[in-house]
This record gives C-alpha cells, structure tokens and sequence, in this order.
C-alpha cells in the first residue's frame, strides 16, 4: 500500500488517521464468529438480527450440557501453570505493564531462535491475519487461497476491495502450492494455513519453501501455523529472519486452551511488522501475557495434548471407518471432516437435537461437515449421536422464518 511523504497532498498524519479509522470499521472474525454464525437458518429475515443479538440467543438457546464440538476449542484450558499465574497476576491489573508483554516475546524469540524484534503480540491471531491482509491486497492486488480453508482471509480482502483467488487442494489434501504460485502474477498475499482448517491436513515445509521462492516477487506469504503443534508438520517461523516476503501467524487457542483468553504472535520481519501497526496496536492483557509465556516454558504441555487430542481422533476415526462413514484423510489436527452423503447443515440441526453441536460446512463441500475432537467423553457422545443420526431418514429443515431461533441449529430444549 503507497504511503504518503509528509509533503503529499495527504500527509503521513492524515493517511495514519485514516488508515486507522478503515482498521476500526473493519469486523475481526475469529473461528468463533465463523462457528456460531454457521449455526443460523440460511434463510433470509425480513431483519436479521445483529451479531451480538444473534450470540446472545444462540449462548441462551444452548443446552447447558451440550457438547460443543464446533469451534475447534481445546476444552482442556488452559494448564494449571497459566490458571496459577493468572490469579497471581490479577491484582495488578490495574496499571499497564508491559514487561510481561517483552518477556513473552524474549522466551518465544529464544525458543525459535530468532530475535525479539521478529515478534509482535496480539489478542489472538485473528488481528494481524485480518491486518496482513487489509495492508498487502487491494483492488488489482488479489488474495489467494486455498478451497476449503479458513474464511477469515477471505473477509479480510473483502473489506480491502481485494479479490480472492481460490485454488483446490491436492489429491492428497495439501495446498496446491504450484497452482497457488501461479494464481495471479500480481497476488497481494498467498494464504496458507498449515494444518489446514478445516480439513486438518499437511503441507510439507519443502512445499511452503518452494512457494516462497517461486512466488510474485512482490507477494507476501502468509502461513497461519494455528494448529502446527497438534500435528508433525515443521514451521517456517526461521524464514522471517531475512526475508520481508513472509508473515507467520501462531495462536494460543488451540494445543495451549487459551481461546477464551486471548494471545497470538506474528512473527516477521521487523519492517514487515511494522506495517501492521498502521491498523492497530493494542496491548495484549498482563493475564493474557502471562499464561501465554507461562505455557511456552511448560515443556510437557505439547507433547501431552498432542497426545490426548490424538488419541480422541484415532478412537473416532476407526469407530467411522468401521462404520463405512466417508472421512477426508490426513488430519493431525483437532479437526477432521465427514462426507455426510446429504446436506450438512441437515446433519448439524440433528445433531443439535441430540445436544452434540457439530462444526459447519464449505460451499465447496456442502455435504461435508467438520468436527472439532473434544474430550473423549465429548467423542464418545458424538460417535453415539452421529450413529442415530445417520441410521435415521432425512428429515426436512427445521426453519420456520416466523421464530428463526427456535428452529435453528440451536433448538430451545426443555
């Protein structure tokens, strides 16, 4: 994006000014946003209710012992390092610190073996996507991405009148990074999340180098590594040190359970970096700096969940293929995906009638739905629910227009 001199027409104050107020407009989705909001009637309401309305009754709709498989959580939370340095970190919430901000920095750098200056804080990972993308694509500088993956890019370059350009996954299920390459020689940035949501599947570091090398020279690549430690995929996050070309996004939501608490990273180049602040700049809460570096220094927290998380996928992938129920292979992720034979927002509102609230569907797979892997006794419920549901004839939508929320994926049960 051109930036003005301070003796052009708009000075480099003005253009800050704006550029923030366009950051202030634009909506920050994140995976719960795209996981509520694919519970509603796709139907259109005469008024369609705001977001945080459309929350609201969704929370109060919901069975209180439902099991929420739906919004890729870890429902583990946080470890019992974090909850401990949580609470005795609490009592100074009153005033800004940010030297728990820097030292969660410091112990990511010294972990990854880069500098400091590679790394910048964020509520979460949902922020410096949407910024990325709002700063590296516009009109004629389009997204690309794969089909399926993660929405939020996509919206992102909508707000920045970018198109998105969106290229199949292999036969193996991996980003198709030659086609990817190839999209457009004027492509803004390249999107790749690895592992993939929503199908959990790999694409080899070797394949995310080749596409740094052979992509538009003036292309930024942005890799969400969300889910890396769920799965044996290797990062990238080394490539930042010297090169300004590539951005990689990591998050604490998942394998750390801090969805609820909020913390990500974007790790990049300096200069790179800084680009970014023009659309925001926040301080991450010292609660929220403190579990996350907390969990960083828990050297048996990954392998542990990694564990446990698997396990609960391996169990439930073995009773579906059992069953001959049709999965998208190669998930390392705590998500995998069904090809239900029948439309899968059908699939989800039967689900919820069972309490088992499921994850949504792409309009390139429309049968297909995906399933976050919660606790094992979270599985062993689905495992039983989607049996009965799949054992029982279609029925028809459950929406009325007149009481969209009572015929919604999320019933009112008594």
């Amino acid at each position: 994006m051109y930036l003005p001199n301070e003796t052009s027409p708009v000075s480099r104050r003005s253009f800050m000014r704006m550029a923030g107020i366009a950051a202030a407009s634009m909506p920050i989705l994140s995976e719960a946003n795209f996981a509520f909001a694919a519970q509603q009637p796709t139907k259109s309401m005469p008024k369609p209710p705001s977001q945080m309305e459309m929350m609201k009754q969704m929370m109060m709709s919901m069975p209180k012992d439902a099991v929420l498989i739906n919004a890729n959580e870890n429902p583990l939370g946080p470890c019992e390092a974090a909850r401990a340095a949580i609470a005795s970190v609490a009592a100074k919430g009153g005033r800004y610190d940010f030297l728990e901000m820097m030292t969660l920095m410091e112990v990511f750098a010294k972990q990854n073996d880069i500098a400091p200056e590679n790394v910048a804080v964020y509520g979460g990972s949902s922020e410096p996507l949407h910024y990325t993308v709002l700063k590296f694509t516009a009109p004629g500088k389009p997204l690309v991405a794969a089909n399926p993956t993660y929405e939020a890019a996509g919206r992102a370059a909508e707000i920045a009148g970018a198109k998105t350009i969106q290229t199949k996954l292999t036969s193996t299920y991996a980003h198709d990074v030659k086609a990817m390459a190839a999209a457009s020689p004027d492509a803004g940035v390249i999107y790749i999340c690895n592992p993939n949501n929503p199908t959990g599947t790999i694409t080899s570091r070797e394949d995310i180098l080749w596409l740094l090398d052979n992509k538009p020279k003036n292309t930024l690549l942005l890799v969400d590594e969300a889910y890396i430690h769920l799965s044996d995929a290797k990062t990238v996050v080394d490539q930042v040190c010297n090169r300004k070309d590539i951005i990689v996004l990591r998050t604490f939501s998942k394998v750390y359970g801090m969805a609820g608490i909020r913390a990500g990273l974007a790790v990049g180049h300096p200069d790179t970096l800084k680009k970014l602040e023009d659309c925001g700049q926040n301080p991450m809460a010292i609660t929220s700096s403190i579990a996350a570096r907390v969990s960083l220094e828990d050297a048996s927290l990954v392998p542990t969940r990694k564990a446990y998380i698997g396990e609960a996928r391996t169990e439930t992938l073995k009773f579906l293929a059992a069953n001959n129920y049709k999965v998208i292979p190669g998930s390392q992720s705590n998500c995998f995906m069904i090809d239900t034979g029948r439309n899968g927002r059908q699939v989800m509102a039967a689900m919820a009638q069972k309490k088992v609230i499921i994850g949504r569907t792409w309009s390139i797979w429309p049968n297909v739905v995906r399933i976050s892997v919660g606790t094992k006794e979270d599985m062993a419920k689905f495992r039983t629910a989607f049996k009965e549901v799949m054992d029982t004839p279609v029925k028809a939508s459950l929406y009325t227009p007149e009481n969209p929320f009572e015929s919604s994926v999320f019933p009112r049960l008594s």
